[in-house]
């Protein structure tokens, strides 16, 4: 491949057992590193349900995302799953049976994340729904030992899609930069793309470029930066530099960048305006502050962007209709916070949240344990009143149960022989994305209904 002036070489598609990983930092803590899910004063608790009998004790499980780091946060997921154990035991439970959620904090940091597996083993939960970690390589084995299944990730590791004990709602951080490229293609001239400089943040650039390549573009300029920074002054001058048709990536048409003033061509769409597209997070609003500083130089650069990574809340801190996110395309995995298909969820937090302000309903780490816990709770009523434990929930999930969502993801249903397989993503079944854009400073629809992104994924390439 040409175009692409890339730093790493980690085989991050690798099968897990045989990646490379960032663990000798967190292998480093001391021993007065954070004790996750001690205490409600850690940012950890437990709804607690009424212990009975046999077959009448609550059903466990757990919930676990990174609170208080100096990186990405989503105190939203855990609280929102406090929030639905009170709805649902409020009217009734499971099965007639009540609902205990164990949450906890793991820190963004794989000690803590493997105190929180070690706890959702010994406290017999019978899944791990709704959660957010990007180090899969300290907890899945403890699930998988104990062959608890892990519903819902939040898609940030490439092991959610290829364990077989994972059940992915959607398509992770590949899809939405596949779906991003896809729409840039014809409206882009040179692409930069800014994201994290972590195991999780190196399969984006080849997911970016396979969207990229399918409308006829040339692949993206890949920045790294930390994940963790107070400012990215340097990332946002070198990716503004090369949106504009600076610095060394080759670009499509008959020159390379910044050799005798040659005009990009910009792929199917002939445009010449440069893209800088963020993915970093929590981190982004960071980066769009000194994106703002350094923007002066580099006038007719635009920007775009995915789910996660902004919301209206940052939108409306870079300056809303007149900041540099306005135009932007944005895309996410499910239907805008605004359509009707998400006033289920929004009873739940309008009658068990108790205006928690950590639970936003545009959030997509509530959005998606919304549905991880929609998904599961069809597995437990699958069961019909049956034994409901870590073996015979995973066990309705394998069989072919199909999950309805009410219109936020196509009918789920996990074979360990999905269609992305051949790419290294087994468990990957819903490759959707929805397309969105901010107009006059609101994030709106810029498309009708979901894009599927599997035969771009199948042409990824991830050697």
């Amino acid at each position: 491949m040409t175009g692409r002036r890339r730093t790493s070489t980690r085989g991050t598609f690798l099968p897990r057992s045989f990646r490379f990983t960032r663990s000798v930092r967190a292998a480093a803590l001391s021993a007065g590193a954070l004790t996750a899910c001690a205490s409600l004063a850690v940012g950890c608790g437990v709804v607690p349900g009424t212990t009975g009998g046999s077959g009448d004790d609550p059903i466990v499980v757990m919930t676990w995302a990174p609170e208080g780091t100096s990186a990405t946060n989503k105190p939203g997921m855990p609280a929102f799953a406090r929030a639905y154990a009170r709805w649902i035991n409020a009217a009734g439970g499971l099965n007639g049976r009540k609902l205990k959620v164990l949450t906890c904090n793991e820190g963004n940091d794989s000690v803590s994340t493997a105190k929180c597996a070690r706890r959702a083993v010994t406290e017999h939960a019978v899944a791990v729904v709704g959660s957010y970690s990007q180090h899969s390589d300290s907890f899945f084995p403890h699930l998988e030992g104990a062959g608890i299944a892990y519903i819902g990730g939040y898609g940030v590791t490439n092991a959610e899609f290829t364990s077989p004990l994972s059940y992915p709602v959607n398509g992770g951080q590949s899809s939405l930069l596949a779906g991003l490229g896809k729409e840039l293609a014809a409206s882009c001239g040179p692409v930069s793309l800014v994201r994290p400089d972590t195991i999780a943040g190196d399969s984006l650039p080849t997911m970016l470029d396979a969207g990229l390549t399918a409308g006829g573009h040339h692949e993206a300029v890949d920045e790294r930066a930390p994940e963790d920074a107070t400012e990215y002054a340097a990332q946002a001058e070198t990716a503004l530099t090369h949106a504009n048709g600076g610095g060394s990536g080759t670009r499509t048409g008959t020159g390379a960048a910044g050799q005798g003033g040659e005009k990009e061509n910009g792929g199917a769409g002939g445009k010449d305006k440069g893209c800088v597209v963020t993915a970093l997070g929590d981190r982004t609003s960071t980066f769009m502050d000194s994106f703002r500083r350094t923007r002066d130089d580099h006038p007719e650069v635009r920007t775009a962007t995915v789910l996660g990574s902004v919301d209206q809340t940052v939108i409306d801190a870079a300056g809303a209709g007149s900041g540099p996110f306005e135009g932007a395309y944005v895309t996410g995995w499910y239907p805008a916070a605004n359509d009707p298909a998400w006033a289920p969820m929004k009873k739940v937090i309008s009658e068990a949240a108790f205006s928690d302000t950590r639970i936003d309903p545009a959030d997509t780490g509530v959005q998606t344990t919304w549905i991880a816990y929609t998904v599961f709770r069809q597995a437990v009523e699958s069961l019909a009143g049956g034994d409901v434990n870590a073996d015979t929930v995973r066990g309705a999930l394998d069989d072919g149960l199909r999950i309805t969502t009410g219109g936020l993801t196509p009918t789920l249903r996990w074979q360990f022989s999905a269609p992305l397989a051949s790419i290294g993503f087994p468990r990957l079944v819903n490759a959707d994305v929805t397309v969105q854009k901010v107009r006059e400073g609101r994030l709106v629809a810029a498309r009708k209904g979901f894009v599927d992104m599997t035969k771009i994924l199948q042409k990824a390439d991830v050697d």
